[in-house]
């Protein structure tokens, strides 16, 4: 069906298999900072009509891979697009960024929400199998979906929000409602990944944004579990190959020994949990991603390669480590400076690695 991968370094880092070298993508690689892309966007009229035709979600996921020599793609889409397929009404106000037209505040609300498949987001389908094939077999695809809890955020506030006092006045007030709503967007979730992975996605992230916000308890029982509800229900193999699920909660560094007992292949970090101690805590059990602030962009080379160099060596010696942004890529960052990055990640990167690595197609199926 699809082309022979030619680079799964990416895909072998998250199984903790060897690799020459460190890995790397960043977390919104395809976007705004690049001229590129705005001129795509500008084409289709807005964002949303950019997610929606698989022709430009394939266009600007492969932009970034022009410029930069990365070890994946991952789709281009949005995380809301689960909450706008239930019927939500997903509209985007310039500066202000993604509204609902409506909101989830009670019982009768969520009992009105449909549980959404595969076949209610087939353009996301769609585009996936479009990348895929563009792809060549260059480098794989990563599919993505945000966690229940952080859909629910945007689907009970209406839009982003500071304070989250909709949704937290429910998760206390109405425990019950949540719970409702949250379970729906799981078996939602858990369709729309396999739906990815069925029609070419070859590795997945799940994006808990905010689950951070929540208080130790309150983030077992309203963002975990429901993540740990996906991963029992994900396919595992597609086309004779292992699925790897990274699961990236931002400012979860506190919780990584429950979020490492869930299933996941690897857990994303943001830049505020130290490497080293998230390895020595976690990393017999999973592969780590990240964590470079994004705003180290901002600076030159030398600081770039520093920066690059502290994190490649807080992690240490061996496999199991994907090198990534702690969070997606600011829309401000001079597009020439990923560049530095991504050769620095490649190049320092050699030494933390076997050099004796060779062909190890045989291993673990890949």
């Amino acid at each position: 069906m699809f082309p022979e991968l030619k680079n799964d370094r990416f895909l072998r880092a998250l199984l903790k298999q060897p690799v020459d070298t460190t890995p790397v993508w960043m977390m919104r690689q395809a976007g705004r900072y690049l001229p590129e892309y705005r001129a795509s966007r500008a084409t289709a009229g807005d964002f949303l009509s950019l997610c929606k035709n698989d022709a430009f979600a394939c266009e600007v996921t492969l932009q970034p891979l022009k410029r930069y020599e990365l070890d994946a793609a991952i789709l281009f889409s949005d995380i809301l697009t689960i909450p706008d397929a239930m019927g939500l009404g997903l509209y985007f106000e310039t500066g202000e960024g993604p509204k609902f037209k409506h909101t989830i505040r009670n019982k009768a609300d969520v009992d009105a929400l449909p549980i959404t498949t595969a076949n209610d987001l087939d353009y996301v389908m769609k585009a996936v199998t479009t990348i895929r094939h563009a792809l060549n077999g260059d480098v794989p695809l990563i599919g993505f979906s945000g966690s229940p809890w952080t859909l629910a955020t945007y689907m009970i506030e209406g839009g982003s929000s500071k304070d989250f006092r909709h949704i937290k006045a429910m998760m206390y007030q109405s425990p019950e409602t949540l719970h409702a709503l949250l379970s729906k967007l799981a078996k939602s979730v858990t369709a729309y990944l396999n739906g990815q992975i069925l029609a070419g996605a070859q590795a997945l992230q799940i994006f808990d944004t905010w689950g951070g916000i929540l208080s130790g308890p309150m983030y077992q029982q309203f963002s975990l579990l429901y993540m740990k509800e996906i991963m029992d229900g994900l396919i595992t193999e597609h086309e004779g190959k292992k699925i790897p699920v990274i699961v990236f909660t931002k400012n979860g560094g506190q919780w990584l020994e429950n979020m490492a007992s869930i299933g996941a292949d690897a857990l994303g970090l943001d830049w505020t949990t130290d490497i080293g101690e998230a390895r020595a805590r976690v990393g017999d059990k999973v592969a780590l991603q990240g964590n470079i602030d994004p705003c180290v962009l901002y600076a030159g080379k030398e600081v770039i390669e520093r920066e690059v160099e502290n994190v490649l060596s807080g992690y240490g010696h061996g496999s199991g480590h994907v090198f990534n942004l702690g969070h997606g890529i600011h829309q401000y960052v001079n597009p020439d400076h990923p560049k530095y990055l991504i050769d620095a990640v490649h190049k320092l990167g050699e030494k933390y690695h076997d050099p004796k690595f060779d062909d190890l197609d045989s291993l673990n199926g890949l």
